[in-house]
């Protein structure tokens, strides 16, 4: 990690102090220690769980877009992959530090840079395919109580749907519409040019082009293999759904039964949405926000409340951000390349 990154770590961490102690205000002390003793640990590792199934079945579908050209790429590497996007995800506005550092993670491996790429933005689009996918089923079943309870932060839902929609329908278009892709990007970049030395502007126009060329050479030749496609779909899904149960269970070791897990899991699948319009790293705010207005009605204990932010948020966010550094410290193992022959051979 770089010195620029690591100020970026200390500042979110110290953000996060700040925004706990922000929330704990109305807090006694002495009703939240009585909160944790209360804790049941057996749920609350079923969440720590669903968090460590989260990043493993990450980890399976690198593994199989790697695989198919490389030998030897081992779990362990995998793993490094999106514990890495993680960190730079949680440190970068609008989680824009991920892919960059997917790919060098996977040049470290050996990967070929422009064959990580491609693998990083085709994990990219079956991810967020399966975001708007969720969404939509989460729509039809929380969207009601959204309105009706929370109706200020229904617009923030839509705008963080059409946000995914619009980053899924951009990289179809590159798949399906090159030609028509190329052009129109073309076209949008012109008002970059008027802000930017014309040579500086050709190497950026020259960067994008490169980029949208390889992830639309690497797409062909992905969507090939359809079982592959479908496997990696379907490893996404449950990958999402283990994250989205994870209020569920830190519920359970609340004390609460009862819950209607459906819900639970839908409104996590809206806080998600609402999260990825906050520009601040890792949604610093918006998050907590979201989190205790939308379960304030399953957790009516204020103290309990801000105790179940706190572990959500220690669990899906700074937990991955710690882990990310022990990953990027870890060292490589480095893969095979498969020859072209053999690669054509077993098509």
């Amino acid at each position: 990690m770089t010195r620029k990154n690591i100020w970026s770590l200390l500042a979110m961490v110290l953000l996060g102090v700040g925004i706990s102690w922000y929330s704990l205000r109305n807090v006694k002390l002495s009703h939240l220690m009585t909160d944790i003793s209360q804790l049941n640990w057996w749920w609350l590792l079923v969440a720590l769980g669903c968090v460590g199934l989260y990043f493993g079945l990450e980890a399976v579908v690198v593994q199989k877009f790697v695989r198919h050209r490389y030998r030897h790429y081992s779990f362990r590497s995998a793993l490094r992959v999106p514990l890495a996007e993680q960190l730079f995800n949680g440190i970068t506005p609008f989680s824009s530090g991920g892919q960059p550092a997917q790919i060098f993670v996977m040049a470290q491996s050996g990967i070929d840079a422009g064959r990580a790429s491609s693998v990083a933005l085709m994990k990219f689009v079956v991810f967020q395919a399966m975001v708007v996918l969720n969404f939509l089923v989460a729509m039809l079943i929380g969207f009601n109580y959204l309105a009706e309870k929370l109706s200020y932060l229904s617009l923030y839902v839509f705008f963080g749907f059409l946000i995914h929609l619009a980053v899924i329908v951009g990289l179809l278009l590159v798949m399906y519409w090159y030609n028509f892709t190329k052009r129109a990007v073309k076209i949008v970049l012109i008002p970059v040019g008027w802000f930017m030395k014309a040579e500086r502007f050709a190497k950026f126009q020259a960067n994008i082009s490169t980029k949208i060329d390889s992830f639309y050479e690497e797409s062909l030749r992905m969507t090939k293999d359809w079982r592959m496609l479908v496997e990696v779909c379907i490893v996404t899904f449950f990958q999402l759904l283990f994250y989205y149960l994870i209020p569920y269970f830190i519920m359970r070791a609340m004390g609460y039964h009862g819950i209607n897990v459906i819900m639970v899991t839908s409104l996590n699948v809206l806080i998600f949405l609402v999260t990825s319009l906050f520009p601040i790293p890792g949604g610093a705010g918006g998050a907590e926000f979201g989190f205790t207005e939308l379960f304030a009605k399953f957790i009516p204990s204020h103290s309990k409340l801000i105790l179940a932010m706190l572990i959500w948020r220690i669990l899906t966010y700074y937990l991955g951000l710690f882990l990310g550094m022990f990953a990027m410290a870890m060292r490589p193992e480095k893969a095979e390349e498969i020859p072209e022959s053999e690669v054509k051979s077993s098509e």
